[in-house]
């Protein structure tokens, strides 16, 4: 009805326009289709509203003061009703159609879409700019709407005679083409169907000020035909499928209103709906990402805009913030490749994260440069992630006065760092493992001096006392920066920084030494050459293997870096062909990260580890004590959990593609024990899940096998003997597993008032269910098991498996960081890793539906029990590998329901490992599976989901 407004007024001289009678009329008129459920009403030519003698009938006076009262009636009776303003006119006398805040809610901004044009095909930002520029604020609580195409022409009113010209000569080469003071054209004829040119254009859509109004077919790249006259080339009947008249209508052709496309290059039976949503680098999904995208940060539709000027004019650069949110955009408006140097004072100390991907680029340092190498029509877009508060800044900072570094451990300086400056510093840094718990006391109990190049650095052991619970002593190395090392340290790595600090008068900082180049260079040519440290009764023997003695010889100038790995520790990464692990969390026992690694290379040739090369300890009367191992650095393409997150996300964008038939409520093939393969799957199945991801678990499975039969043949060494089960050891598991419920439960009592309403109910059905699972667990017991136990990897999952390309290697044999190194040694199942490994999988199905960007609150639903299916299957691969690589081991009993027995209820207790996120998920769990199948009683995303 949006033609009737107009023509109501227009076409009835004889009514008194500022009678009382019309205006009920007008509201009558609203009110019928309100009551209908409307939400909104696009305004037709509202500048022309009422006429007058003697003028041209824009902008009257009268006109402003019949929508104030078009716009009270409407709040007062249609409060989430929109009125929409056609005002096709420069942006300050379109703003007056808002009024102040009582006028239209929106207001289309016609000068902007022809200047997108005009930047794209002259290659220079600043008809985007001098728009903006040219734009009033509006109030707050309106909106610009601006769009690329819509049903009309691309109007060119609001453009200068000469950008006119130059529009109708990039953009309508046919005279045919134009229309009055515009182009009938769609917007990939427009783009002479250059798809970079086309996402681009939507990216600026989508990222400027306003909210993008998409004309149909414009999604999916249709094409037009200007030969039909007036508007109508491009108001073709949408092109849905490659069926009779493009799935519009079931009609005769000939009865169309108007006719299909059959350009050979837009032709319905290649550009559709139907074709597109099943190629998931389509248009289509560009475009549905975006729209997603968008959903995600408020700053898209509500942030200010400030562009960022540049010297490179073929590169707009501009930011959209609100509130804690900031948005960079980066758009490279050629068609070749371009550089640009953007100014980002103001953010340094930030993390540029790139918005679809989260991939983290480097931090904004001090100077506030940053440089960009942008492809042809480029996009870049990014949330700006502060590191952590005063990042890039020293001012929060404590500080030390010292008369000369020697001094930096003397009573008053040591008492100074005990007291609030190591407490701070533990408390912030990501590899203290206990940050929940309260500290009540931090003491340097043993140090010795590192000797570097020009200084020393400190090479401290530190014993935390809780409020509760045992005490634990950790590695700190604290070295002091100066100048432009202390800037690199500073902008790079301010988690790092532990203080400001004078030394005879000359600032520097305090930071973990680990982070300073000559020491981590240091630490690797000790090691070469076999270096030992006396401090005091104690001695520090660094120790390497002949290949890392070789290794230095031939490349003196070795290149450090900090190396991501574990969390709960530093690595350091040598030319990529070492990388050092320095332990964080240290005890004068046997390191379990370093003995299993020693055994797997040098007494078991186990290949498919990153091979043990040395390590440095700190030798006590009694036990060393293990500060750091050197190992192999292995060629690798990433982990498991990376490359299965982004196998889940390739398998949701299938999901939606595809009408898969109800493939997600079929019923389960396989059990825990007898899982199906890959090619034992229906052909639509393996088709979803893919051989690719199916293969990669499959390997996963084979190569823990090999790594339980080769860490159960140990039988010569004391530490890997095999040990049999015992009903008393069965029993004391069972004890175990009945404290984590009991703790499981009673956090999950504790935290009930603060969950969701969604959730309470289904959060008391288990509750309720308590001595059920106690029941199951109790089994464990019930008779004594034919099975040994052996040294096991103890933290096992996805991240722990590097992908070669070829094959896979197994890292960090140090168990869970949180328990003692004492308890990480105990012999137990090879069935917790494997069933460990198996709840990952149920990890990243679950983490790909609900970290998803493209994936919105009302698509949950549909997406669990498909992420159920996917999980389900590609732990059943491995698990089918696993259990034939270990077939007739002796740590696997003879009897299959004992097999079962255990696998279930080890597979299970993975729940109760973090009591404190298990409440995230029962409002799907309870709804789609629990302790009775496959699934757990809360979903896997709970591991990064807490309460």
């Amino acid at each position: 009805q949006q033609y009737y407004w107009h023509r109501f007024f227009h076409h009835q001289p004889d009514l008194n326009y500022d009678s009382l009678l019309v205006q009920e009329e007008v509201f009558k008129i609203i009110d019928y289709w309100c009551e209908l459920g409307v939400d909104g009403f696009r305004l037709d030519a509202v500048p022309y509203l009422y006429e007058r003698e003697g003028t041209n009938g824009e902008n009257l006076p009268e006109t402003h003061v019949f929508l104030k009262k078009l716009r009270k009636h409407v709040d007062e009776k249609y409060p989430s009703t929109v009125l929409l303003a056609e005002a096709n006119m420069w942006p300050e006398d379109s703003a007056s159609y808002f009024g102040d805040g009582d006028e239209c809610h929106m207001n289309y901004h016609f000068p902007v879409m022809p200047r997108m044009f005009m930047a794209l095909q002259m290659e220079d930002r600043y008809p985007i700019t001098d728009i903006f520029d040219q734009t009033p604020a509006i109030p707050e609580t309106c909106q610009w709407a601006i769009f690329l195409r819509n049903h009309d022409e691309l109007t060119l009113e609001m453009v200068t005679d000469e950008e006119r010209d130059y529009m109708y000569k990039a953009y309508a080469k046919d005279p045919k083409a134009r229309i009055n003071l515009g182009i009938r054209h769609r917007l990939a004829p427009l783009m002479d169907n250059n798809r970079r040119k086309i996402e681009l254009l939507n990216c600026l859509l989508f990222s400027l000020p306003g909210t993008p109004v998409i004309y149909y077919g414009d999604e999916i790249g249709m094409g037009d035909n200007f030969y039909l006259g007036d508007r109508d080339g491009v108001r073709t009947p949408m092109q849905w499928s490659a069926d009779r008249n493009a799935g519009f209508s079931a009609s005769n052709p000939q009865k169309l209103y108007l006719p299909l496309i059959l350009d050979p290059e837009y032709h319905y039976e290649s550009v559709n709906v139907e074709s597109q949503r099943r190629n998931t680098s389509s248009l289509f999904w560009f475009m549905k990402r975006m729209i997603h995208l968008r959903k995600k940060f408020k700053a898209f539709g509500r942030g200010d805009m400030k562009f960022i000027n540049i010297e490179n004019p073929k590169v707009l650069v501009f930011t959209r913030t609100y509130l804690e949110e900031t948005l960079l955009f980066v758009v490279n408006l050629s068609k070749f490749s371009q550089a640009a140097e953007v100014d980002l004072l103001p953010y340094k100390g930030y993390v540029p994260v790139e918005l679809s991907s989260k991939n983290r680029f480097p931090i904004i340092k001090e100077d506030g440069s940053y440089f960009f190498t942008l492809g042809s029509y480029a996009f870049e877009s990014f949330m700006l992630e502060k590191v952590h508060e005063g990042a890039g800044t020293n001012k929060m900072l404590p500080s030390i006065q010292l008369d000369k570094w020697s001094s930096l451990l003397s009573p008053y300086n040591k008492l100074l760092l005990e007291s609030g400056i190591l407490p701070d510093y533990l408390m912030k840094s990501v590899w203290f493992t206990n940050q929940e718990r309260t500290i009540h006391s931090v003491e340097i109990i043993n140090y010795f001096t590192l000797p570097l190049p020009r200084d020393c650095a400190y090479v401290l052991l530190v014993e935390v006392v809780f409020e509760r619970g045992l005490a634990e002593t950790y590695q700190v190395i604290l070295a002091m920066a100066k100048d432009g090392q202390a800037a690199t340290v500073n902008e790079n790595y301010p988690q790092a920084v532990v203080s400001k600090l004078s030394v005879g008068g000359e600032e520097a900082i305090l930071c973990d030494g680990l982070y300073i180049p000559d020491l981590m260079s240091v630490l690797l040519k000790n090691m070469a050459s076999g270096e030992t440290i006396q401090a005091g009764k104690t001695t520090i023997k660094y120790c390497g293997n002949r290949m890392v003695k070789e290794y230095i010889d031939a490349h003196p100038d070795v290149k450090p870096r900090i190396y991501a790995g574990d969390p709960a520790n530093t690595s350091i990464g040598y030319d990529n062909s070492f990388f050092l692990k320095i332990y964080r969390k240290v005890d004068k026992v046997v390191n379990a990260d370093l003995e299993i690694t020693r055994f797997l290379t040098d007494n078991a040739n186990f290949e498919h580890v990153p091979a043990y090369m040395g390590s440095i300890e700190w030798n006590f009367e009694k036990e060393p004590m293990i500060l750091g191992m050197l190992q192999t650095m292995i060629e690798n393409h990433g982990n498991g959990h990376t490359f299965m997150l982004e196998r889940i996300n390739n398998y949701i964008e299938r999901v939606f593609a595809h009408d898969h038939h109800g493939i997600a409520t079929r019923e389960l093939a396989g059990t825990l024990i007898a899982p199906v393969g890959f090619d034992e799957l229906p052909d639509d199945l393996k088709e979803l899940l893919g051989a690719r991801t199916a293969e990669q678990a499959r390997l996963i499975g084979m190569r823990t096998a090999d790594l339980h039969r080769t860490l159960a043949s140990g039988i010569t060494n004391k530490a890997f003997q095999p040990e049999e089960f015992s009903l008393h050891y069965q029993r004391s598991l069972f004890s175990a597993m009945q404290s984590l419920v009991r703790e499981t439960f009673d956090d999950l009592q504790k935290e009930r008032p603060l969950l969701h309403d969604a959730v309470k109910d289904e959060v008391r059905a288990i509750l309720g269910r308590k001595n059920d699972i106690l029941q199951t667990f109790k089994r464990i017991y019930s008779k004594k098991l034919d099975a040994i136990k052996i040294r096991i990897h103890g933290n096992y999952h996805l991240g722990q498996v590097l992908l070669t390309g070829k094959d896979v290697s197994i890292t960090d044999f140090g168990g869970n960081p949180l328990k003692t190194y004492s308890e990480r040694r105990l012999k137990r199942s090879p069935l917790r890793d494997a069933t460990a490994m198996m709840r990952s999988f149920y990890y990243v199905a679950y983490e790909g539906v609900f970290k998803n960007n493209h994936v919105q609150l009302d698509d949950v639903d549909k997406l669990i029990p498909y992420a159920r299916l996917w999980a389900h299957y590609m732990s059943g691969f491995f698990m089918k590998a696993y259990l034939e690589g270990v077939k007739d081991s002796l740590f696997i009993p003879e009897a299959e329901e004992d097999v079962l027995m255990m696998v279930q209820t080890y597979f299970h207790r993975q729940d109760v490992i973090r009591p404190n996120t298990l409440a995230f998920g029962v409002g799907y769990e309870g709804k789609y599976g629990g302790i009775d199948g496959r699934t757990s009683l809360a979903p896997a995303a709970a591991e990064q989901y807490p309460v």
